[in-house]
């Protein structure tokens, strides 16, 4: 099953701290692996501390956000970029959004992209790996929007896309943290 421009939700099962309640967009899922972007980890760094040039296309919050565990050092960009064109250094992910590279003349592609998020690190699955933990019921897999990258309200990100799923998974919106203590 490819999964690239698909959102994984964790379900409440999932206990790893770096995953527990996270929307996750696949931005490539292939033969070879799995890369993804953690959505709803915002940091306080401000953006403008580490990549200056690219303040102006960055939407609220205009901080740093936690892509994941892996490389934490390096910074992922994430863009809309407009329409009938292609920023340097652009990769599709579906339909206007895709990764950007940040270490490319940010006036070129400032010209060519609405907005951009700033991931330091990414999600990555070797191959095979996330179609078992898919299957394993650790995710659950559903159609992204391009309003879910870019939300300002990425605390409430998990909530949101399980509830406007309706039917059972709608359900697992008001899940508690902790089901014990319920």
């Amino acid at each position: 099953m490819a999964l690239t421009g698909r959102l994984l939700v964790a379900t409440p099962h999932l206990i790893d701290p770096n995953f527990v309640r996270t929307v996750v967009l696949i931005c490539r899922h292939d033969d070879e692996g799995a890369l993804g972007l953690v959505l709803n980890r915002p940091t306080d760094i401000p953006v403008g501390e580490h990549l200056p040039g690219w303040t102006d296309v960055v939407p609220e919050p205009p901080v740093v956000f936690v892509g994941g565990p892996v490389q934490p050092e390096v910074a992922v960009g994430l863009g809309r970029r407009r329409r009938a064109s292609t920023p340097p250094g652009w990769t599709d992910v579906f339909e206007r959004i895709g990764l950007l590279d940040l270490g490319a003349p940010a006036g070129e592609a400032l010209a060519t992209v609405e907005t951009v998020r700033v991931f330091s690190g990414y999600a990555g699955w070797s191959a095979g790996q996330l179609d078992f933990e898919a299957a394993s019921g650790d995710w659950f897999v559903i159609d992204a929007t391009p309003g879910d990258v870019f939300t300002q309200g990425s605390d409430g990100l998990w909530r949101s896309v399980l509830r406007r799923q309706g039917g059972n998974l709608a359900f697992y919106a008001d899940f508690p943290p902790d089901p014990a203590l319920n």
